[in-house]
């Protein structure tokens, strides 16, 4: 690891010259890489596709039993959710996949909240479970009515999507839950932007529901399921219907950004790899900029 860190530096001095330069280099590549976008694919085989900003896509795993939910934590461990069988697989950067956790009645929804505990609403049983990073598991939630979708905002409310009723769940951290939200036929999606509104996978629409509780259609005319935020807030939803994700901005302009990935259930999940603390890449462009500028050179 070491060597190829030196080597792709001096690759970096050699290209760019200059301690800014390299740190500009550092950080343009780090940023590349956190920015794979993970789909659920329930084709033939239960594909997970990796896809690149440039929307370049490639097959991460596959011969999944109908891989729903995709979440990944701050390793960039990649975990998911397979609603065929009951388990929950985790795969590392690389790709090596293990089984995290088993015998769970449809899970279908999967959020992680910022202490690194993964949440899994088991639709079947009306469970939500919490494992800690070291996968000790406890029921968070029960009672829930048909819990299908899960997302956290930034103070560490989790947001619980059921299909049963049609309510969307809020639960505070020490467990009180109340209902946030009336929608209509769904909600199969849930994820929160940086100002906290939460969007919602209905129907044939995306609505967003202020943290006022005030709603509206970000969207409509689509099939979605699974719903992410990158880091530029850009909303990223599977369609379930057309095979196809489509990429919104904030302001709310569409554009497909890959096609082609329909099958027996359509894209279902999403999941973006985390985006760098902006103070490590900091730190990092700060220390190589120093030492090249002591060294006067590569």
């Amino acid at each position: 690891m070491k060597a190829k860190f030196k080597s792709s530096l001096r690759a970096g001095c050699r290209s760019f010259g200059g301690g800014v330069s390299v740190g500009a280099f550092l950080l343009i590549s780090t940023s590349a890489q956190a920015q794979i976008l993970f789909v659920a694919n329930d084709n033939a085989n239960g594909t997970i596709y990796a896809i690149t900003q440039s929307g370049a896509k490639s097959t991460f795993a596959s011969g999944l039993n109908i891989p729903a939910a995709l979440a990944v934590n701050s390793a960039g461990d990649l975990f998911v959710a397979a609603a065929g069988d009951g388990n929950i697989y985790k795969y590392t950067p690389d790709g090596v996949q293990s089984i995290y956790a088993s015998g769970l009645y449809a899970p279908y929804g999967m959020a992680f909240n910022s202490a690194g505990d993964l949440f899994v609403a088991a639709e079947g049983s009306g469970n939500i479970y919490e494992y800690t990073p070291s996968g000790v598991q406890s029921v968070f939630a029960s009672g829930m009515n048909g819990c299908f979708s899960l997302a956290f905002n930034s103070v560490g409310d989790l947001f619980v999507g059921n299909l049963d009723t049609d309510t969307i769940t809020e639960i505070t951290p020490n467990g009180q839950k109340s209902t946030y939200a009336s929608v209509l036929h769904g909600p199969y999606g849930l994820a929160v932007n940086s100002a906290g509104d939460l969007f919602v996978a209905v129907g044939s629409s995306i609505i967003e529901i202020t943290t006022g509780g005030t709603q509206s259609t970000f969207a409509s005319g689509l099939s979605p399921w699974g719903l992410a935020f990158d880091g530029a807030g850009n909303l990223f939803e599977a369609d379930y219907g057309s095979g196809n994700v489509y990429e919104f901005t904030p302001t709310g302009a569409q554009s497909t950004f890959a096609s082609g990935l329909s099958g027996t259930y359509g894209p279902a999940g999403l999941a973006f790899q985390p985006v760098p603390e902006p103070s490590v890449l900091g730190l990092l462009a700060v220390g190589v900029a120093a030492l090249l500028v002591r060294r006067r050179g590569c």
